[in-house]
Protein backbone atom coordinates (compact mmCIF):
# COMPACT_ATOMS: atom_id res chain seq x y z
CA UNK A 1 0.00 0.00 0.00
CA UNK A 2 1.37 3.34 -0.76
CA UNK A 3 1.91 6.09 2.07
CA UNK A 4 -0.69 7.96 0.46
CA UNK A 5 -3.36 5.19 0.74
CA UNK A 6 -1.95 4.32 3.98
CA UNK A 7 -2.47 7.83 5.63
CA UNK A 8 -6.26 8.28 4.24
CA UNK A 9 -6.86 4.75 6.08
CA UNK A 10 -4.92 5.94 9.05
CA UNK A 11 -3.19 2.91 8.71
CA UNK A 12 0.39 3.62 9.25
CA UNK A 13 1.82 1.21 11.78
CA UNK A 14 3.01 1.58 15.21
CA UNK A 15 6.62 -0.07 15.36
CA UNK A 16 7.36 -0.12 18.96
CA UNK A 17 10.99 -1.78 20.33
CA UNK A 18 11.00 -3.61 23.81
CA UNK A 19 14.20 -3.25 25.49
CA UNK A 20 14.20 -0.05 26.97
CA UNK A 21 11.16 1.09 25.39
CA UNK A 22 7.77 -0.47 26.17
CA UNK A 23 9.88 -3.13 28.29
CA UNK A 24 11.28 -0.82 31.35
CA UNK A 25 14.64 -3.47 31.26
CA UNK A 26 16.55 -5.18 29.14
CA UNK A 27 15.73 -8.75 27.76
CA UNK A 28 19.84 -9.71 27.33
CA UNK A 29 20.64 -8.82 30.94
CA UNK A 30 17.23 -10.62 32.33
CA UNK A 31 18.69 -13.56 30.67
CA UNK A 32 21.88 -13.01 31.70
CA UNK A 33 21.11 -12.83 34.80
CA UNK A 34 18.36 -15.91 34.90
CA UNK A 35 21.41 -18.13 33.44
CA UNK A 36 23.40 -17.53 36.63
CA UNK A 37 20.51 -18.15 38.99
CA UNK A 38 19.35 -21.15 36.95
CA UNK A 39 22.15 -22.54 35.43
CA UNK A 40 25.22 -21.21 37.24
CA UNK A 41 27.50 -23.99 35.61
CA UNK A 42 26.75 -22.30 32.33
CA UNK A 43 27.00 -18.97 32.73
CA UNK A 44 30.53 -19.07 31.58
CA UNK A 45 29.78 -20.00 28.01
CA UNK A 46 28.22 -16.93 27.59
CA UNK A 47 31.81 -15.59 26.79
CA UNK A 48 32.38 -18.55 24.35
CA UNK A 49 28.80 -17.93 22.48
CA UNK A 50 29.46 -13.88 22.45
CA UNK A 51 32.58 -14.74 20.94
CA UNK A 52 30.44 -16.32 17.82
CA UNK A 53 28.40 -12.85 17.76
CA UNK A 54 25.65 -11.17 19.75
CA UNK A 55 23.20 -12.73 17.58
CA UNK A 56 24.46 -16.35 18.68
CA UNK A 57 24.65 -15.21 21.78
CA UNK A 58 20.97 -13.82 22.55
CA UNK A 59 19.77 -17.42 20.70
CA UNK A 60 21.38 -19.90 23.23
CA UNK A 61 20.54 -17.66 26.33
CA UNK A 62 16.86 -17.50 24.94
CA UNK A 63 17.11 -21.41 24.75
CA UNK A 64 19.11 -22.01 28.29
CA UNK A 65 16.57 -19.56 30.41
CA UNK A 66 12.95 -20.13 31.15
CA UNK A 67 11.34 -15.50 30.94
CA UNK A 68 8.08 -15.09 32.18
CA UNK A 69 7.19 -12.64 30.18
CA UNK A 70 4.01 -12.15 31.99
CA UNK A 71 6.38 -10.21 34.69
CA UNK A 72 8.07 -8.15 32.52
CA UNK A 73 7.38 -4.39 33.99
CA UNK A 74 5.98 -1.83 30.65
CA UNK A 75 6.20 1.33 30.54
CA UNK A 76 2.65 2.75 31.02
CA UNK A 77 3.51 5.51 28.80
CA UNK A 78 4.28 3.67 25.65
CA UNK A 79 1.09 1.11 26.59
CA UNK A 80 -0.93 4.56 26.49
CA UNK A 81 0.36 5.12 22.46
CA UNK A 82 -0.20 1.62 21.45
CA UNK A 83 -3.59 1.98 22.63
CA UNK A 84 -3.88 5.05 20.90
CA UNK A 85 -2.96 3.48 17.97
CA UNK A 86 -5.05 0.47 18.50
CA UNK A 87 -8.17 2.55 19.03
CA UNK A 88 -7.51 4.22 15.38
CA UNK A 89 -7.17 0.44 13.88
CA UNK A 90 -3.38 0.97 13.27
CA UNK A 91 -1.00 -2.67 13.34
CA UNK A 92 0.86 -2.92 15.95
CA UNK A 93 4.72 -3.83 14.95
CA UNK A 94 7.64 -5.04 17.57
CA UNK A 95 11.01 -4.53 15.83
CA UNK A 96 13.16 -5.40 18.47
CA UNK A 97 17.19 -6.66 18.86
CA UNK A 98 15.96 -9.00 21.58
CA UNK A 99 15.58 -12.76 20.20
CA UNK A 100 12.40 -13.74 18.31
CA UNK A 101 11.25 -16.34 21.07
CA UNK A 102 11.47 -13.86 23.90
CA UNK A 103 9.76 -11.21 21.18
CA UNK A 104 7.20 -13.26 20.64
CA UNK A 105 6.50 -14.07 23.82
CA UNK A 106 5.66 -10.13 24.58
CA UNK A 107 3.61 -10.07 21.78
CA UNK A 108 1.52 -12.77 23.32
CA UNK A 109 1.46 -11.31 26.10
CA UNK A 110 -0.03 -7.95 24.53
CA UNK A 111 -2.72 -9.53 21.99
CA UNK A 112 -3.07 -8.40 18.61
CA UNK A 113 0.14 -7.81 17.45
CA UNK A 114 0.80 -7.28 13.48
CA UNK A 115 3.95 -8.54 13.28
CA UNK A 116 6.80 -8.79 15.30
CA UNK A 117 10.18 -8.23 13.41
CA UNK A 118 13.07 -9.56 15.99
CA UNK A 119 16.79 -10.73 16.18
CA UNK A 120 17.34 -14.80 15.18
CA UNK A 121 20.26 -17.03 14.98
CA UNK A 122 22.26 -15.02 12.44
CA UNK A 123 21.00 -11.44 12.42
CA UNK A 124 21.25 -9.15 14.99
CA UNK A 125 17.99 -6.82 14.70
CA UNK A 126 19.46 -3.38 15.45
CA UNK A 127 20.64 -0.29 14.45
CA UNK A 128 20.82 0.10 10.55
CA UNK A 129 20.07 -3.83 10.29
CA UNK A 130 16.84 -3.12 12.03
CA UNK A 131 16.19 0.36 9.60
CA UNK A 132 16.99 -1.50 6.60
CA UNK A 133 14.23 -4.39 7.37
CA UNK A 134 11.77 -1.23 8.47
CA UNK A 135 11.87 0.50 5.35
CA UNK A 136 12.09 -2.28 3.28
CA UNK A 137 8.29 -3.43 4.96
CA UNK A 138 7.05 -0.06 5.11
CA UNK A 139 8.69 2.57 3.37
CA UNK A 140 10.91 5.87 3.87
CA UNK A 141 7.78 7.73 6.30
CA UNK A 142 5.66 4.71 6.79
CA UNK A 143 5.65 4.37 10.02
CA UNK A 144 5.72 5.61 13.43
CA UNK A 145 8.54 4.33 15.65
CA UNK A 146 9.11 4.11 19.48
CA UNK A 147 12.60 3.95 21.01
CA UNK A 148 15.26 4.86 23.27
CA UNK A 149 18.69 4.99 23.04
CA UNK A 150 21.14 5.69 20.38
CA UNK A 151 20.82 2.65 18.43
CA UNK A 152 17.23 4.22 17.54
CA UNK A 153 19.30 6.90 15.91
CA UNK A 154 19.34 5.06 12.64
CA UNK A 155 15.74 4.41 12.51
CA UNK A 156 13.97 7.75 13.85
CA UNK A 157 15.01 10.14 10.83
CA UNK A 158 12.65 7.66 8.64
CA UNK A 159 9.85 7.38 10.68
CA UNK A 160 7.17 9.80 10.15
CA UNK A 161 6.60 10.25 13.94
CA UNK A 162 9.32 9.16 16.28
CA UNK A 163 8.84 8.65 20.25
CA UNK A 164 11.62 8.55 22.54
CA UNK A 165 11.13 7.17 25.80
CA UNK A 166 13.73 8.34 28.63
CA UNK A 167 16.34 9.27 26.22
CA UNK A 168 19.74 10.36 27.08
CA UNK A 169 20.47 14.03 26.99
CA UNK A 170 22.85 13.60 23.77
CA UNK A 171 20.09 10.91 22.27
CA UNK A 172 17.41 13.53 22.25
CA UNK A 173 19.40 16.38 21.78
CA UNK A 174 20.46 14.62 18.14
CA UNK A 175 16.84 13.24 17.63
CA UNK A 176 15.61 16.89 18.01
CA UNK A 177 17.76 17.94 15.12
CA UNK A 178 16.56 15.81 12.44
CA UNK A 179 13.05 15.29 13.95
CA UNK A 180 12.14 18.78 15.46
CA UNK A 181 8.57 17.07 16.03
CA UNK A 182 9.56 13.70 18.35
CA UNK A 183 7.91 13.31 20.85
CA UNK A 184 8.98 12.76 24.83
CA UNK A 185 7.79 10.15 26.42
CA UNK A 186 8.35 9.61 30.26
CA UNK A 187 7.99 9.56 33.48
CA UNK A 188 9.67 11.35 36.95
CA UNK A 189 12.40 9.64 38.49
CA UNK A 190 14.06 10.67 41.08
CA UNK A 191 17.81 8.85 40.72
CA UNK A 192 19.15 9.68 44.02
CA UNK A 193 15.46 8.50 45.82
CA UNK A 194 16.05 5.25 43.94
CA UNK A 195 19.57 4.30 44.36
CA UNK A 196 19.00 4.93 48.05
CA UNK A 197 16.06 2.81 47.85
CA UNK A 198 18.17 0.05 46.08
CA UNK A 199 21.16 0.73 48.75
CA UNK A 200 18.96 0.25 51.38
CA UNK A 201 20.31 3.35 53.22
CA UNK A 202 18.30 2.69 55.82
CA UNK A 203 19.72 -1.09 56.54
CA UNK A 204 22.84 0.86 57.52
CA UNK A 205 21.35 1.06 61.19
CA UNK A 206 22.33 -2.59 61.45
CA UNK A 207 25.97 -1.68 61.74
CA UNK A 208 25.14 0.06 65.11
CA UNK A 209 26.07 -3.19 66.09
CA UNK A 210 29.72 -2.76 65.26
CA UNK A 211 29.84 -0.51 68.75
CA UNK A 212 27.98 -3.26 71.16
CA UNK A 213 31.62 -4.96 71.79
CA UNK A 214 32.95 -1.44 73.01
CA UNK A 215 30.71 -0.38 74.70
CA UNK A 216 29.78 -3.99 76.42
CA UNK A 217 33.56 -4.23 77.47
CA UNK A 218 33.17 -0.68 79.05
CA UNK A 219 35.98 0.75 76.40
CA UNK A 220 34.02 3.54 74.92
CA UNK A 221 36.40 6.63 76.42
CA UNK A 222 38.93 6.32 73.61
CA UNK A 223 38.25 9.01 70.40
CA UNK A 224 40.66 7.33 68.23
CA UNK A 225 38.36 3.87 68.83
CA UNK A 226 35.30 5.79 67.84
CA UNK A 227 37.11 7.36 64.66
CA UNK A 228 38.03 3.58 63.86
CA UNK A 229 34.25 2.32 64.27
CA UNK A 230 32.73 5.05 62.74
CA UNK A 231 34.86 4.34 59.43
CA UNK A 232 34.44 0.69 60.10
CA UNK A 233 30.38 1.66 59.83
CA UNK A 234 31.10 3.03 56.46
CA UNK A 235 33.19 0.49 54.86
CA UNK A 236 30.18 -2.33 56.34
CA UNK A 237 27.85 -0.22 55.16
CA UNK A 238 29.60 -0.16 51.61
CA UNK A 239 29.71 -3.87 51.54
CA UNK A 240 26.02 -5.04 52.71
CA UNK A 241 24.50 -2.36 49.95
CA UNK A 242 26.31 -4.39 47.64
CA UNK A 243 25.39 -7.82 48.45
CA UNK A 244 21.54 -5.82 48.23
CA UNK A 245 22.29 -5.12 45.10
CA UNK A 246 23.74 -8.23 44.18
CA UNK A 247 20.51 -10.41 46.22
CA UNK A 248 18.17 -8.05 44.36
CA UNK A 249 19.33 -8.50 40.33
CA UNK A 250 19.58 -12.77 41.30
CA UNK A 251 16.13 -12.15 43.06
CA UNK A 252 14.38 -9.78 40.37
CA UNK A 253 11.76 -12.07 38.74
CA UNK A 254 10.89 -13.55 42.24
CA UNK A 255 10.45 -9.99 43.66
CA UNK A 256 8.21 -9.18 40.58
CA UNK A 257 5.92 -11.21 42.29
CA UNK A 258 5.76 -10.79 45.68
CA UNK A 259 3.08 -7.94 46.69
CA UNK A 260 6.18 -5.54 48.06
CA UNK A 261 9.11 -6.51 46.70
CA UNK A 262 7.73 -5.65 43.18
CA UNK A 263 8.10 -1.77 43.91
CA UNK A 264 12.05 -2.33 44.52
CA UNK A 265 14.01 -0.29 41.87
CA UNK A 266 15.18 -3.35 39.91
CA UNK A 267 12.02 -5.71 39.65
CA UNK A 268 9.97 -2.40 38.40
CA UNK A 269 12.55 -1.73 35.78
CA UNK A 270 13.11 2.20 37.58
CA UNK A 271 16.83 0.98 37.58
CA UNK A 272 18.92 -0.24 34.66
CA UNK A 273 19.85 -4.26 35.56
CA UNK A 274 23.48 -3.20 33.87
CA UNK A 275 24.18 0.16 36.25
CA UNK A 276 23.21 -2.48 39.23
CA UNK A 277 25.92 -5.09 37.55
CA UNK A 278 28.59 -2.22 37.61
CA UNK A 279 27.68 -0.70 41.05
CA UNK A 280 27.79 -3.91 43.16
CA UNK A 281 31.40 -5.11 42.20
CA UNK A 282 32.25 -1.62 42.79
CA UNK A 283 31.66 -1.06 46.45
CA UNK A 284 32.25 -4.48 47.39
CA UNK A 285 35.74 -3.74 46.37
CA UNK A 286 35.82 0.05 47.78
CA UNK A 287 34.41 -1.19 51.35
CA UNK A 288 36.87 -4.25 51.80
CA UNK A 289 39.93 -1.62 50.28
CA UNK A 290 39.01 0.94 52.54
CA UNK A 291 37.87 -1.00 55.34
CA UNK A 292 41.71 -2.89 55.15
CA UNK A 293 43.36 -0.08 54.74
CA UNK A 294 41.63 2.60 57.17
CA UNK A 295 40.74 0.22 60.11
CA UNK A 296 42.94 -2.54 59.65
CA UNK A 297 43.79 -5.67 58.07
CA UNK A 298 41.94 -7.83 59.84
CA UNK A 299 38.93 -6.02 59.61
CA UNK A 300 39.26 -6.46 56.17
CA UNK A 301 39.34 -9.30 56.50
CA UNK A 302 36.27 -10.22 58.10
CA UNK A 303 34.38 -7.89 55.54
CA UNK A 304 35.68 -10.28 53.16
CA UNK A 305 34.41 -12.89 55.21
CA UNK A 306 31.46 -11.35 55.46
CA UNK A 307 30.98 -10.70 51.68
CA UNK A 308 31.87 -14.41 51.02
CA UNK A 309 29.60 -15.49 53.10
CA UNK A 310 26.59 -13.21 51.89
CA UNK A 311 27.38 -13.87 48.44
CA UNK A 312 26.54 -17.72 49.28
CA UNK A 313 23.25 -17.08 50.58
CA UNK A 314 22.81 -15.22 47.70
CA UNK A 315 23.66 -17.70 45.25
CA UNK A 316 22.45 -20.47 47.10
CA UNK A 317 22.13 -21.15 50.94
CA UNK A 318 18.87 -18.83 51.17
CA UNK A 319 17.01 -21.34 48.86
CA UNK A 320 17.63 -24.12 51.77
CA UNK A 321 15.43 -24.12 54.82
CA UNK A 322 17.01 -23.60 58.61
CA UNK A 323 20.34 -22.91 56.71
CA UNK A 324 19.33 -19.80 55.66
CA UNK A 325 17.97 -18.63 58.90
CA UNK A 326 21.30 -19.83 60.45
CA UNK A 327 23.33 -18.27 57.58
CA UNK A 328 21.44 -14.92 58.69
CA UNK A 329 22.40 -15.00 62.57
CA UNK A 330 26.11 -15.53 61.44
CA UNK A 331 25.62 -12.48 59.17
CA UNK A 332 24.56 -10.55 62.46
CA UNK A 333 27.06 -12.32 64.47
CA UNK A 334 30.13 -10.78 62.08
CA UNK A 335 28.78 -7.38 62.68
CA UNK A 336 29.73 -8.20 65.93
CA UNK A 337 32.78 -9.79 65.56
CA UNK A 338 34.06 -6.87 62.90
CA UNK A 339 33.63 -4.42 66.06
CA UNK A 340 35.61 -5.94 68.19
CA UNK A 341 38.26 -6.65 65.59
CA UNK A 342 37.97 -3.13 64.76
CA UNK A 343 39.19 -1.56 68.02
CA UNK A 344 41.26 -5.02 68.91
CA UNK A 345 38.94 -6.17 71.55
CA UNK A 346 38.47 -9.97 72.45
CA UNK A 347 34.79 -10.87 71.58
CA UNK A 348 33.51 -13.19 74.96
CA UNK A 349 31.67 -16.59 74.73
CA UNK A 350 28.58 -15.04 76.33
CA UNK A 351 28.23 -11.96 73.57
CA UNK A 352 28.80 -14.49 70.58
CA UNK A 353 26.01 -16.67 72.45
CA UNK A 354 23.07 -14.49 73.13
CA UNK A 355 24.07 -12.75 69.51
CA UNK A 356 23.61 -16.06 67.63
CA UNK A 357 20.34 -17.21 69.83
CA UNK A 358 18.47 -14.00 69.70
CA UNK A 359 19.44 -13.09 65.71
CA UNK A 360 18.13 -16.84 65.10
CA UNK A 361 14.98 -15.77 66.68
CA UNK A 362 14.87 -12.69 64.46
CA UNK A 363 15.48 -14.56 61.09
CA UNK A 364 12.87 -17.23 61.77
CA UNK A 365 10.73 -14.42 62.55
CA UNK A 366 11.59 -12.42 59.21
CA UNK A 367 10.38 -15.70 57.06
CA UNK A 368 7.47 -16.49 59.13
CA UNK A 369 6.31 -12.94 58.07
CA UNK A 370 7.10 -13.58 54.51
CA UNK A 371 5.00 -16.55 54.54
CA UNK A 372 2.03 -14.37 56.00
CA UNK A 373 2.42 -11.85 52.89
CA UNK A 374 2.79 -14.26 49.65
CA UNK A 375 0.01 -14.61 47.43
CA UNK A 376 -1.27 -18.72 47.40
CA UNK A 377 0.89 -20.65 44.36
CA UNK A 378 -0.49 -23.84 42.56
CA UNK A 379 -2.88 -23.81 45.98
CA UNK A 380 0.04 -23.59 48.36
CA UNK A 381 1.55 -20.47 49.65
CA UNK A 382 5.63 -20.42 49.33
CA UNK A 383 8.11 -18.09 50.48
CA UNK A 384 9.36 -17.30 47.00
CA UNK A 385 13.18 -18.51 46.33
CA UNK A 386 13.29 -19.65 49.59
CA UNK A 387 12.20 -23.47 51.01
CA UNK A 388 9.13 -22.82 52.95
CA UNK A 389 5.25 -23.72 52.54
CA UNK A 390 2.37 -22.16 54.75
CA UNK A 391 2.66 -25.58 56.85
CA UNK A 392 5.95 -24.73 57.81
CA UNK A 393 4.47 -21.58 59.68
CA UNK A 394 3.75 -23.12 63.34
CA UNK A 395 6.96 -24.82 63.62
CA UNK A 396 9.10 -21.76 62.01
CA UNK A 397 7.43 -19.28 65.02
CA UNK A 398 8.34 -22.38 67.83
CA UNK A 399 11.53 -22.63 66.48
CA UNK A 400 11.97 -18.88 66.56
CA UNK A 401 10.45 -18.37 69.57
CA UNK A 402 12.17 -21.05 71.51
CA UNK A 403 15.88 -19.37 70.21
CA UNK A 404 14.67 -16.07 71.43
CA UNK A 405 14.12 -17.35 74.69
CA UNK A 406 17.39 -18.97 75.00
CA UNK A 407 19.07 -15.60 74.34
CA UNK A 408 16.91 -14.27 77.73
CA UNK A 409 18.78 -17.88 79.27
CA UNK A 410 22.49 -16.83 78.45
CA UNK A 411 21.82 -13.03 79.45
CA UNK A 412 20.87 -15.23 83.17
CA UNK A 413 23.84 -17.59 82.80
CA UNK A 414 25.90 -14.50 82.49
CA UNK A 415 24.76 -13.10 85.29
CA UNK A 416 26.95 -15.23 87.74
CA UNK A 417 30.16 -15.43 85.92
CA UNK A 418 33.41 -14.77 87.28
CA UNK A 419 33.99 -11.78 84.33
CA UNK A 420 30.42 -10.70 85.19
CA UNK A 421 31.25 -10.20 88.92
CA UNK A 422 34.82 -8.32 87.96
CA UNK A 423 32.54 -5.66 85.56
CA UNK A 424 29.73 -5.42 87.02
CA UNK A 425 29.96 -5.13 91.16
CA UNK A 426 26.21 -5.45 91.56
CA UNK A 427 25.27 -8.09 88.89
CA UNK A 428 22.23 -9.16 90.51
CA UNK A 429 20.66 -6.04 88.99
CA UNK A 430 21.44 -7.74 85.62
CA UNK A 431 18.20 -9.64 86.06
CA UNK A 432 15.66 -6.91 85.80
CA UNK A 433 17.02 -6.90 82.18
CA UNK A 434 15.66 -10.67 81.55
CA UNK A 435 11.83 -9.49 81.58
CA UNK A 436 12.97 -6.62 79.75
CA UNK A 437 14.13 -8.92 77.01
CA UNK A 438 11.43 -11.53 77.05
CA UNK A 439 8.84 -8.78 76.67
CA UNK A 440 10.38 -7.43 73.73
CA UNK A 441 11.06 -10.74 72.56
CA UNK A 442 7.36 -11.91 73.03
CA UNK A 443 5.91 -8.56 71.37
CA UNK A 444 7.89 -9.12 68.49
CA UNK A 445 6.34 -12.71 67.65
CA UNK A 446 3.16 -11.61 68.59
CA UNK A 447 3.15 -8.54 66.31
CA UNK A 448 4.46 -10.95 63.72
CA UNK A 449 1.85 -13.13 64.37
CA UNK A 450 -0.76 -10.53 63.62
CA UNK A 451 0.74 -9.60 60.27
CA UNK A 452 2.41 -6.54 61.36
CA UNK A 453 5.95 -6.98 61.15
CA UNK A 454 6.37 -5.16 57.66
CA UNK A 455 10.21 -4.56 57.50
CA UNK A 456 13.18 -6.49 58.79
CA UNK A 457 12.92 -7.09 62.62
CA UNK A 458 16.12 -5.90 63.15
CA UNK A 459 15.67 -2.27 61.32
CA UNK A 460 12.22 -2.35 63.20
CA UNK A 461 13.82 -2.53 66.64
CA UNK A 462 15.95 0.29 65.35
CA UNK A 463 12.86 2.11 64.46
CA UNK A 464 9.80 1.33 66.67
CA UNK A 465 9.33 3.48 70.05
CA UNK A 466 8.78 0.71 72.44
CA UNK A 467 11.88 -1.10 70.98
CA UNK A 468 13.84 1.29 71.57
CA UNK A 469 12.48 2.12 74.88
CA UNK A 470 12.80 -1.34 75.68
CA UNK A 471 16.64 -1.12 74.37
CA UNK A 472 17.09 1.94 76.47
CA UNK A 473 16.34 0.19 79.92
CA UNK A 474 18.23 -2.98 79.12
CA UNK A 475 21.62 -0.57 78.87
CA UNK A 476 20.43 1.69 81.65
CA UNK A 477 20.29 -1.31 83.77
CA UNK A 478 23.52 -2.60 82.77
CA UNK A 479 24.71 0.80 83.50
CA UNK A 480 23.46 0.41 86.82
CA UNK A 481 24.79 -2.30 87.88
CA UNK A 482 28.05 -1.20 86.89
Amino acid sequence: MSDQGQQAQGAYPLVVDLDGSLLKTDLLYECVLLLLRQKPKQFFHTVRWLGKGKAHLKTRLAEAVHLDSQLLPLHPGVVDVIEQARSQQRPIVIATASHADLAHAVARRLGNIAQVISTDESINMIGTVKRDALLMAFGEKGFDYVGDSSADLHVWPHARVAYAVHPSRRVWSMLKNSQPNAQLITEPRNAVRLWSKQLRLHQWAKNILLFVPMIAAHEFTQAQDWLLLLLAFVCFGLCASSVYVANDLLDVMDDRRHPSKSARPFASGNLSLLQGALVSPLLLILGVSLGGLLVSPSFGLVLAVYALVSSLYSFSLKKYAVIDVLTLAMLYTLRLTAGAVAVQLPLSFWMLAFSLFLFLSLAFCKRYAELLRVKPIDGEVKALGRGYVASDMGLISSMGVAAGYLSVLVVALYINDTATLKLYPDSRLIWLGCPILLFWISRVWLLTHRGQMEDDPVVFALTDRISLLCGVLFVLVFWWAS
